[in-house]
């Protein structure tokens, strides 16, 4: 390449940026920081970081497995529906109570269509007891056994068309990555107001001590106090837009630290006690599901769910009755 293509490919415009990339920045200026716009190479420093960031998502969604029903029907054929409720009146409870479900009912595009779709997500809880067994032909009790079962059920995201279900999951993941990056900027600018807090407390003592305290004693308050000015300014050129800007590109180059999928595979028998024998029993089930980790750390299964308009319809209708009849009574 000659040095005046090389000169002519440099002074070249950059590409235009997508209108994902476009409207990622925006959400940057909401989510994390508006005065990010104001530093220096907003958009070229975030643009790839961005690209990156919104492709990890795209292929977390993806992942995701169903959409399966959930319905009674289900909890009696589908062996992780099962493992999900405790019984067939859990689904209509967790139904009947959804807020996001009852939002949905209300919205006339709900008509639309017989289903609709939504993100479905459980914590898994775990026990240990003693309970029965069958070894062979012999049978023991007082066995320690672990027993799985689910609790927070929660649908997110419902809507009649699984595109628009499945893109809102997109941002949504996008806007989760860039609220753990505020709170860790929150975290910075909650540690900078309490070392500014330490440095008056200790420049008051300094000032008491002062004629009144030997000379080492001075040194080391003196020491100190020099210690928290230096944090305090390491502290505050930490969220300046600049370092603010770099931060968040190398913390979206990386988003699995903050967002990720891990496969679970755990056999049960109907009633959720744990069997690790390797046994080819029919009444157990191998339940294969991913656990979503994210900004609270917690650990949730989550699937794309299909459920019936009117069986949500009729579990709210039922749920508002029983709250009318609490009320009653």
């Amino acid at each position: 390449m000659s040095l005046f293509s090389a000169v002519a490919d440099f002074l070249k415009p950059a590409p235009p940026l997508s209108p994902a990339v476009e409207n990622a920045l925006l959400r940057v200026c909401e989510l994390v920081n508006p005065q990010l716009k104001a530093a220096s190479g907003f958009e070229q420093k975030l643009a790839n970081p961005l690209e990156y960031a919104l492709g990890y998502c795209d292929g977390l969604i993806s992942a995701l497995p169903g959409p399966i029903d959930v319905n009674r029907q289900a909890f009696s054929n589908d062996p992780l529906i099962h493992a999900l409720f405790a019984t067939a009146n859990d689904i209509d409870q967790m139904l009947g109570r959804s807020e996001a479900v009852r939002d949905y009912l209300a919205e006339p595009s709900c008509w639309e269509s017989e289903y609709f779709y939504a993100l479905f997500a459980a914590r898994r809880q775990q026990k240990r007891q003693l309970g029965m067994a069958v070894q062979g032909s012999v049978v023991q009790a007082d066995v320690p056994q672990t027993v799985i079962y689910f609790s927070d059920h929660t649908l997110i995201q419902p809507s009649n068309s699984l595109e628009t279900t499945l893109q809102n999951l997109r941002t949504g993941s996008l806007d989760s990555l860039l609220n753990t990056f505020h709170d860790h900027v929150e975290a910075l600018r909650a540690e900078r107001e309490g070392l500014r807090a330490d440095l008056s407390v200790e420049r008051a003592h300094l000032t008491v001590f002062r004629g009144k305290a030997s000379g080492h004693e001075q040194a080391v308050h003196t020491r100190h106090l020099e210690e928290l000015d230096q944090r305090l300014r390491q502290s505050a050129e930490s969220l300046m837009p600049d370092q603010l800007l770099e931060a968040l590109a190398e913390f979206l180059h990386t988003p699995e630290k903050s967002l990720a999928l891990t496969p679970v595979t755990i056999t049960v028998d109907r009633l959720g006690i744990v069997n690790d024998s390797g046994s080819q029993d029919a009444n157990l089930h191998t339940l294969d599901f991913p656990e979503l980790t994210a900004r609270d750390k917690r650990h949730y299964l989550v699937i794309l769910a299909r459920i019936s308009r009117d069986e949500a319809l009729e579990a709210v209708e039922a749920v508002r009755d029983q709250q009318h009849r609490f009320m009653l009574i």
